[in-house]
């Protein structure tokens, strides 16, 4: 989006920016930063009144569809509940330090036993477990499609094995894969003192099931656009096949796997939301279709807090993933988004 510079790779705004600070005023300088943040600003600002002046005209079940006041109303309003949540933990484990203290003051040989908080997941809870699901899944998908790409790229024997079964499962919505994910775990998964919930993992193999065909097919374009001079190079210096994926296909190629690694992380996070709706585990998804299910007045305030945290998260996301991509690989087009 933002062309880098010769000045260490510094946006061009930035730069723009410092020079107005500086009193270099120019009329060209001016026109560019109005364009590249003054625009954004008013796109903002028309949805916001689009938004405004439409949500008074749709009536719901639940009442008027909230606005943008409604909705921060009930962003401040689950900060709230998080921050009363939080005073609640402290006060309990506090309380359970002192009866501890008591009672071992009655009796020295008294081994107590600590007892976790047991409340209620506030909001910010739920997207911390969401995030925790979503990189477990897009972590466990980047595993197999990286390495599983690059055979692919390297053998047409692979490729015409492979391709197939890829081209048939790629388009499988998650809502078909989740129950026949929810009846293996079920039936595998069957430990009396699980490490993590069934319902966590069930979102997780969902989320790579879904996320993982990006990142395998642009890995495997990766690893057979090597320019043909780089491989006559491995050739003559005689280099072993792990080598060779080290040296010079793993380099040529990384900018198209990041590319694969950046869709999966954002269908991940799309999959991830319908998965914990569906499977009932706790995160965003959850507290989505609970609100929906509560059915107050609040609900589709705190639903449309959701989504602006979900789209907000998801942008996070993928800003993160192209920031590592930029400092473990220069590559222009990703440069100059």
């Amino acid at each position: 989006m933002f062309s880098p510079t010769k000045q260490g790779g510094m946006p061009e705004w930035t730069q723009l920016w410092r020079s107005l600070m500086k009193g270099e005023f120019h009329s060209v300088k001016v026109v560019k930063i109005l364009h590249q943040v003054g625009l954004p600003v008013i796109g903002m600002l028309v949805f916001v009144m689009i938004w405004h002046l439409g949500a008074q005209r749709i009536d719901t079940s639940l009442g008027v569809f909230p606005g943008p006041l409604e909705v921060a109303e009930q962003g401040q309003n689950l900060y709230a509940e998080h921050v009363a949540e939080r005073g609640k933990e402290a006060g309990f484990y506090q309380r359970q330090e002192v009866r501890v203290a008591e009672r071992v003051l009655v009796d020295p040989g008294y081994k107590p036993v600590l007892r976790d908080y047991t409340g209620s997941a506030t909001f910010f809870d739920q997207i911390l477990t969401s995030l925790a699901t979503v990189m477990s899944g897009f972590l466990l998908a980047s595993l197999i499609a990286v390495p599983l790409g690059i055979v692919i790229g390297l053998s047409s024997s692979m490729h015409a094995a492979i391709n197939p079964l890829i081209q048939i499962f790629k388009p499988v919505s998650p809502l078909a894969w989740l129950p026949l994910v929810t009846m293996l775990v079920s039936a595998i998964y069957t430990s009396d003192d699980p490490m993590v919930a069934k319902s966590f993992v069930t979102s997780m193999l969902t989320v790579s099931l879904c996320s993982l065909w990006p990142t395998l097919i642009n890995t495997s374009v990766g690893v057979t656009s090597v320019s043909q001079d780089l491989v006559n190079v491995s050739r003559v210096l005689r280099l072993g096949w792990w080598s060779h994926v080290i040296k010079i296909v793993l380099p040529s190629a990384l900018p198209m796997i990041f590319t694969g690694l950046r869709l999966s992380l954002g269908i991940a996070w799309m999959v991830l939301i319908a998965a914990e709706m569906l499977a009932q585990n706790p995160g965003l998804g959850k507290f989505v279709w609970d609100e929906f299910q509560n059915g107050s007045s609040q609900s589709l305030g705190r639903i449309m807090v959701a989504v602006f945290a979900i789209g907000f998260i998801g942008f996070l996301l993928d800003r993160a993933m192209l920031s590592l991509q930029r400092w473990l690989v220069w590559d222009k087009q990703s440069a100059q988004r």
